[in-house]
């Protein structure tokens, strides 16, 4: 793919849009995209669509600017996908199919070959901000698009931390760095900063988690009406996962909460002995090798049990 501004000039009209309940990747890739763009293209009018994002990215220039409302009909010249495949994008996906010419972004393995007319979909990245920022010309980049960029990529490495993490990604580390904005302060408040009822719900989901497979598995569940009682939704339950995978001796993590009848939002994580982007796919999901989820309909200890024996054959091959 060429850079994204061969792609896209001459167009007055562009979306950028990521998937629903987006993360930090999600959310510092569109946002990266967003702020380059107006910055290159000063005429062109340019919206960005996401679910409102959690309180702790409001550090992330434009972040007020995003549109939550897709209920208008506007045909783009063009409209990128970002972080996943189109099918993903919620109500955003209508302003993909009705585009003039479509471009996908995106690093999971779920989604090699792309959904775009255009495509840029490498599952060895470490991020789709990872992605974005090889595709942006460095001599456009400023100190507010090095920060969403480096916040996604952040996030979707684990503070650098998980596998996902070359040589290449350091480096690009490296140089948005060099841009000058207080990275420390970044990852404080949004990566690592929780709210008191943040804590107490995650203290929840930890006292209550089941560990089994002869302690090789965990898994941990919260239901709608504990939530309810805490106070949260489902953006105040990002990291338990992370926290329910770091317990020695598990090689897999899966977490839950509910989303209506008989329906749970399912998080998985993994060490490198299974790979839950193949345990998420036979469920209709998707994600990466150590990192995905899947929504499943049935009882908690259905949902359990029917992951289980597909993580079971991984451990035991």
């Amino acid at each position: 793919m060429q850079k994204i501004l061969e792609e896209v000039k001459n167009n007055s009209l562009i979306a950028i849009s990521g998937h629903v309940r987006p993360d930090g990747d999600c959310i510092g890739a569109c946002m990266g995209m967003y702020l380059y763009l107006k910055k290159a293209l000063p005429e062109a009018k340019i919206d960005v669509y996401l679910e409102s994002p959690a309180p702790v990215f409001s550090c992330i220039k434009g972040i007020n600017e995003i549109k939550t409302d897709c209920s208008e009909d506007i045909v783009y010249d063009v409209c990128i996908a970002l972080d996943t495949e189109s099918s993903r994008l919620g109500g955003a996906e209508k302003y993909f199919k009705t585009a003039k010419k479509t471009i996908n972004i995106d690093h999971h393995i779920s989604n090699a070959s792309g959904s775009g007319q255009i495509n840029y979909c490498r599952s060895d990245a470490s991020s789709a901000s990872e992605l974005v920022y090889e595709l942006l010309d460095e001599s456009l980049i400023d100190a507010d698009i090095a920060k969403a960029i480096y916040m996604g990529i952040v996030h979707d490495t684990g503070v650098f931390q998980y596998s996902s993490t070359t040589p290449h990604t350091m480096e690009i580390g490296a140089k948005l760095l060099s841009y000058g904005f207080d990275h420390s302060k970044l990852i404080d408040e949004t990566f690592f900063e929780k709210t008191y009822r943040q804590i107490q719900v995650m203290g929840r989901a930890l006292l209550e988690s089941i560990v089994f497979m002869d302690g090789r598995c965990i898994v941990s569940v919260i239901d709608a009406k504990t939530m309810d009682f805490y106070g949260v939704t489902s953006k105040d339950l990002e990291g338990i996962v992370s926290q329910l995978r770091s317990v020695k001796g598990v090689e897999c993590a899966i977490f839950m909460y509910e989303t209506g009848t008989l329906e749970y939002k399912v998080s998985l994580r993994s060490k490198g002995a299974v790979n839950v982007a193949e345990v998420a796919g036979f469920f209709g999901g998707g994600g990466h090798v150590r990192a995905a989820g899947c929504t499943m309909r049935g009882t908690f200890h259905d949902c359990v049990n029917n992951l289980s024996a597909h993580i079971e054959k991984q451990l035991e091959g």
